[in-house]
């Protein structure tokens, strides 16, 4: 008898359970487990109204302006990226802080050079965002940038105690 091995992500329900999987940490009051380079977003729906929650990668901080700077690794046709495009007052939580948050998308060029400062300080992470994204580049700044540029958007989230409010 054959054991056949699943790999992750190679049925749609699994996928999802486990990309949804940090979220629960989030509701079981868990997710200083993930530290802070990993947020929770909860956004509206654009269609339904509804809360919508995803976890994300921090993948930069703006010490100026505590501002996050997240990635839409799917590109701009996913979910979340869409839904603060509709609504950018947001919630966020890093760790135990949570907080109201405006989350306004950047452009090509400001997302390249994010991407471009991302890989640099995670060349492995960026790599396997890379491959999960189907993405090639030859690893050096100037790809990552077209990367971010042409294919994978970038967001700042602005904590409200900084934007001055709603």
């Amino acid at each position: 008898m054959r054991i056949r091995r699943m790999r992750v992500g190679s049925t749609p329900g699994l996928r999802r359970a486990v990309f949804r999987a940090p979220i629960l940490l989030y509701r079981w009051r868990l997710g200083w487990l993930l530290g802070s380079r990993m947020l929770l977003l909860t956004h509206t729906g654009r269609t339904s109204g509804l809360p919508r929650q995803v976890v994300l990668e921090v993948t930069g901080r703006d010490p100026r302006t505590g501002a996050y700077h997240l990635a839409s690794g799917f590109g701009p046709g996913a979910q979340w990226y869409r839904n603060i495009q509709h609504t950018p007052q947001v919630t966020i939580q890093v760790g135990r802080r949570r907080m109201a948050a405006v989350a306004q998308p950047l452009g090509p060029e400001e997302s390249g050079r994010l991407m471009a400062a991302y890989a640099l300080r995670h060349p492995h992470l960026a790599r396997g965002l890379m491959r999960m994204c189907a993405l090639k580049t030859d690893g050096s700044r100037e790809d990552y940038h077209r990367v971010g540029r042409d294919h994978i958007p970038f967001v700042r989230v602005l904590p409200e105690e900084r934007s001055g409010g709603r």
